[in-house]
């Protein structure tokens, strides 16, 4: 007889395990459900997608996470958007009438709102029917940014810029959670009629047209926060051209067409070069294009690459392991993917990849030699090599290579190197400072597949390599953030995706009042803060440009990060998927507000389950 502590374990390992396999399983099962209106139509368009994380959460203001802003993209709406094939990015009035009305000073916007758009029709409206957007629903939302009690991730953004902004947050310090008084008035935020939102701020910002053409500065319907409280984050109601369906946490969410979206026609011009990838075949066509969005949520590389050659999802990364088998001499396709009609889609990313230091810890924060010999001991070279195979280029700083402001003479100069002998002497320094050897580090990691596993087993053994004992901890992507946020970590890997096409987007990566998030290192210079808050007030010049660079070696000087990589976007797709145009703003191509140009060939992919299955 087995004791009963014993049986009860295997018992539970029993159960752990079949538990895992029918979640594998569901992977590979048709998306379809038992309630009538989720019932495949034969006719119905549909998109086949994957994520590599768990959404945390659809709210716009809690959103700060690259997979959570994809799918909450195609939700909501901003004010301004991107025109989907012009490069360089030209801004587009998405909700907003036009392009602002701009003071001669620069401090007052004047936006005029579309009319005849209508929130999705939702249980927390009369008679469930969506009611007209208006200048108060932008109000309300950007005054709930504010609100403390709302906790939101972009409070960011509007700190210390919209005349009165700041002091409406105070006031709500002082309240009860749930009895702030939306309608107090703002100085600088406020409806002029029901279709004319005014901004008011507290010194120029040229920048503000990209935030308001930011997720997180999205409309949102007053009725639809009080209605579902904090299930506000699992119930999006925006004037977006999907509606959520389905949400199945962990596993998959639906999506479903708009049925009351407003006229959007899909763009007529675009690049020379758009007409022969066949991007303008369906210009003027209304959109969406697509009727039904799946997002699987996939962790694991294989799970996702084996989906994407049985044809059950549309459009993947491709993974480090599988990478000789998708891609030949770095930029082509083999013959076998040429055989089943893949796609390839190369870009550089705006995303620069480092491993953050966090400066309010008593052992690194105060010990630069510490930090200088970290940076010396990572082999970015081999890093890319192995981990990435070769979808990478060396970073020296934060600044991508594609964005304006970017050094080309850093290498030069960037203490930022691969070199042992370097990381060994500063070692020595960092143990004197210290008063004897230097304890265990932590080194944390979100996301708990294979790629993450190497990624931290590689970084330690470079550290090892010097002498410094590091002790690993993977995480799952929502624990890996919070703790992030409330800086927990001591050592992280980590990076940033530009928000928009400037490179003030990473500064404020390093701006003090940003600690925790997004400046997760905590770093805090007040020369690097005043050159942030100049640059933050000027428009694009030279005089600007060289700011940013020598914020960048501010950064440098103290190393908070130990900067990495900058990532080379590869995204293949079945050739049944049309019109995707990569951004590399957008790049993981999992939304983004993308999707309703989206089409799919439905024949081909039927053709190709049968002759691949």
């Amino acid at each position: 007889m087995f004791p009963e502590s014993l049986k009860a374990r295997c018992l539970s390992r029993i159960v752990v395990s079949r538990l895992c396999w029918l979640g594998i399983l569901l992977l590979f099962l048709p998306a379809c459900k038992k309630d009538d209106h989720s019932v495949l139509s034969p006719d119905e368009i549909i998109l086949n997608q994957r994520i590599r994380s768990k959404i945390q959460t659809l709210d716009p203001a809690d959103v700060g996470d690259t997979a959570s802003h994809g799918v909450c993209s195609e939700f909501y709406e901003s004010l301004y958007s991107y025109h989907y094939l012009r490069r360089p990015h030209e801004i587009v009035p998405e909700l907003a009438a036009t392009m602002p009305e701009i003071s001669e000073e620069g401090m007052l916007y004047r936006i005029p709102i579309k009319q005849g758009i209508y929130f999705h029709d939702d249980p927390c409206f009369p008679d469930a029917k969506g009611r007209t957007l208006t200048a108060h629903d932008f109000v309300y939302a950007f005054k709930r940014i504010a609100n403390v009690k709302v906790l939101s991730k972009s409070w960011y953004i509007f700190d210390g810029r919209v005349l009165g902004l700041d002091d409406f947050r105070e006031y709500t310090k002082g309240c009860s959670k749930g009895q702030v008084d939306y309608s107090r008035p703002v100085d600088g935020l406020y409806a002029e009629d029901d279709f004319t939102l005014v901004i008011k701020l507290q010194r120029p910002w040229p920048q503000l047209i990209y935030w308001l053409a930011f997720l997180p500065t999205a409309p949102m319907a007053k009725e639809a926060v009080d209605y579902y409280g904090p299930d506000i984050v699992k119930h999006p109601v925006g004037t977006g051209p999907y509606i959520l369906k389905q949400w199945h946490r962990g596993i998959y969410l639906e999506a479903v067409r708009n049925p009351n979206y407003r006229e959007v026609f899909y763009p007529s011009e675009g690049m020379p070069e758009d007409t022969a990838a066949g991007l303008l075949a369906d210009a003027g066509k209304r959109l969406p294009l697509i009727d039904r969005v799946f997002w699987r949520v996939v962790v694991e590389d294989q799970p996702r690459w084996l989906l994407l050659m049985r044809g059950d999802i549309d459009i993947n990364s491709i993974p480090k392991d599988n990478f000789g088998q998708a891609v030949s001499m770095g930029t082509d396709l083999t013959d076998e993917m040429k055989r089943r009609r893949m796609q390839l889609k190369l870009f550089d990313e705006p995303s620069t990849f480092w491993m953050g230091m966090n400066m309010n810890d008593p052992i690194l924060g105060q010990n630069k030699p510490l930090r200088y010999a970290i940076n010396h001991a990572i082999d970015r070279e081999k890093f890319i090599d192995i981990i990435l195979s070769s979808k990478g280029k060396c970073a020296y700083g934060f600044i991508p290579l594609i964005m304006a402001g970017y050094d080309e003479t850093i290498k030069e100069w960037s203490p930022g190197q691969f070199d042992p002998q370097k990381a060994k002497a500063y070692l020595k320094e960092a143990e004197q400072l210290h008063g004897g050897p230097i304890p265990k580090l932590r080194l944390a990691i979100g996301r708990t597949g294979t790629v993450q596993k190497q990624t931290l087993q590689f970084l330690a053994r470079n550290l090892s390599e010097i002498g410094l004992e590091v002790e690993t901890e993977l995480y799952d992507w929502p624990t890996y953030l919070e703790k992030m946020r409330n800086g927990s970590h001591q050592m992280f890997f980590s990076g940033w995706m530009a928000d928009y096409p400037d490179v003030e987007s990473f500064l404020s990566v390093f701006y003090s009042k940003n600690a925790s998030w997004p400046n997760s290192t905590n770093f805090n210079s007040p020369e690097f803060d005043a050159i942030y808050e100049r640059v933050s007030v000027m428009p694009d010049s030279p005089e600007r440009m060289e700011l940013y660079r020598q914020a960048q070696r501010i950064v440098l000087e103290e190393m908070p990060c130990a900067f990495t990589y900058h990532r080379i976007g590869y995204i293949i797709h079945h050739d049944w998927l049309e019109n995707l145009k990569p951004d590399p703003y957008k790049a993981d191509a999992t939304g983004f507000g993308h999707l309703k140009y989206y089409t799919v060939d439905a024949a081909k992919r039927d053709t190709y389950r049968k002759t691949f299955k």
